[in-house]
């Protein structure tokens, strides 16, 4: 299994944690040289609608490594990041990204949006799109279909 397998699966874990909790299923994880974060959806249990769990890690890594700028750090998600997200991802100059499933509705690489690859930011990262998509997908599906 691959590191981004490894890692993407862990944030699918993460995301089932979320669930359990209320939240939206997407769950992440950051890693940076030898620092690994994790962080869940937390909108819910912090009545917080910028709890993303992107938001949480980007956060949690510019305390923990004394700097804002991420510019070593490969983000794993479950889903297509979504256009505040996008945003965060790009000013914190992420190295890299790697998600599961996609975001037709509000993602911000091709769903909806096209920020993260739009030629007019002032940041370029590698992104990886499609990883461990069907259990990701299927993850959010279920959680969705028994909201409804």
């Amino acid at each position: 299994m691959s590191d981004d397998e490894t890692y993407l699966r862990r944030a699918i874990e993460l995301a089932g944690e979320a669930e359990r909790a209320g939240d939206v299923p997407i769950g992440a994880v950051l890693v940076s040289g030898d620092l690994v974060l994790e962080a869940k959806n937390e909108k819910e249990l912090r009545r917080d609608a910028t709890a993303h769990a992107e938001m949480l890690l980007l956060r949690e890594a510019a305390q923990r490594l004394g700097a804002w700028r991420l510019s070593e750090a490969t983000l794993y998600v479950t889903k297509e990041p979504c256009l505040m997200c996008a945003g965060a991802i790009i000013a914190a100059r992420i190295k890299r990204l790697v998600y599961g499933a996609a975001d037709p509705k509000g993602g911000a690489d091709g769903g909806a949006f096209d920020v993260l690859r739009s030629p007019k930011t002032n940041h370029r990262l590698e992104i990886t799109a499609g990883i461990l998509e069907s259990e990701a997908a299927a993850q959010l599906q279920h959680f969705f279909r028994r909201r409804r």
